[in-house]
């Protein structure tokens, strides 16, 4: 078997405070797999992401990105390979053009001249928005700005992408277009979101966290379809929403 892309073993994770955010942590996630973290709020799902690329060192147990573990003496590495894309753009956009903004991440890892700027019109044509490039992320709508936000990221060429609740404050044809760009990309996908029918589109398994444990695990369809499971964790379809029937 491959090596997984994401694999967490017995994490535990408590605040100065001595409140334990995570309880014993076991998953894994292959290569390619795209996989949505469900939860309510205070769940440790943001917890839980900032262990992966060390920003949260966990109290207990280990975390391993392509088999490498996060440690004081791999953070560089470990935080190219897992890329995280901000709920609010507006968080990782700070430069004077869409094009500078892209290149800044492979810069900071080493990569100059043609190599970068190669990298940085990749990036730009993955989330269709290589037109943009010598605009101002100020003169972009909220959409745009989220696929340039993910530019930025996918530049620096992440084994691991996650992505901190990708729909929120979309409207529905900036949802849309964000949604088909995520289905395009050949790479390992953990996404946190409360949008079930987000979830639903795009992740093919589901992982609910509760109060610092995982209670359920499995394909996102069969989890969505539990009505139980959904009312003891405090998820909630949209009004009107059905599952349509396989």
């Amino acid at each position: 078997m491959s090596t997984p892309s994401l694999h967490v073993s017995g994490l535990t994770f408590s605040y100065p405070d001595g409140s334990r955010a995570l309880d014993g942590i076991d998953l894994a996630v292959a290569p390619g797999e795209r996989v949505a973290l469900l939860g309510p709020n205070g769940a440790g799902k943001t917890t839980l992401v900032l262990q992966l690329n060390g920003v949260l060192r966990a109290t207990s147990g280990e975390v391993e990105i392509g088999g490498l573990a996060v440690g004081s003496q791999t953070l560089r590495e470990i935080r190219r390979r897992v890329g995280i894309v901000f709920q609010d753009p507006d968080d990782q956009l700070f430069m004077p053009t869409v094009a500078e903004d892209v290149a800044f991440g492979p810069a900071n890892f080493g990569l100059r001249g043609p190599d970068l700027d190669a990298r940085a019109h990749a990036a730009l044509a993955t989330v269709d928005m290589t037109d943009h490039a010598d605009c101002s992320p100020m003169h972009l709508s909220y959409g745009q700005r989220r696929r340039v936000a993910l530019a930025t990221v996918l530049a620096c060429d992440p084994e691991v992408l996650v992505l901190d609740e990708p729909s929120s404050n979309l409207d529905p044809v900036a949802r849309r277009e964000l949604a088909d760009v995520l289905l395009r990309l050949e790479r390992t996908m953990l996404m946190v979101t409360h949008d079930l029918p987000y979830a639903l589109q795009l992740c093919p398994r589901s992982i609910v966290l509760d109060r610092g444990q995982v209670v359920a695990d499995g394909p996102t369809r069969e989890l969505l379809s539990d009505g139980d499971l959904l009312a003891r964790h405090r998820l909630e379809l949209p009004y009107g929403f059905t599952l349509a029937v396989d």
